[in-house]
């Protein structure tokens, strides 16, 4: 799925230093994830139009249950 916003954001990362992104979430919110050689570049391109970064980090332990 997509839209105008969307494919104008995307358009916007790659031009500024994106090599691909991907839409993920669902429901009524979700994000765009780039994936970047120049991450400050893509950083300050994307604060300049007032779009907000979440950063987070990967885990490479998978799901855990608590019991």
């Amino acid at each position: 799925m997509s839209n105008k916003t969307i494919n104008e954001i995307y358009t916007f990362a790659i031009k500024n230093g994106a090599i691909g992104g991907k839409l993920i979430g669902a429901g009524g919110g979700g994000f765009l994830l780039f994936y970047t050689n120049t991450p400050n570049r893509l950083r300050k391109a994307m604060a300049h139009k007032k779009l907000e970064e979440v950063r987070f980090k990967f885990d490479h332990e998978g799901v855990k249950q608590i019991l």
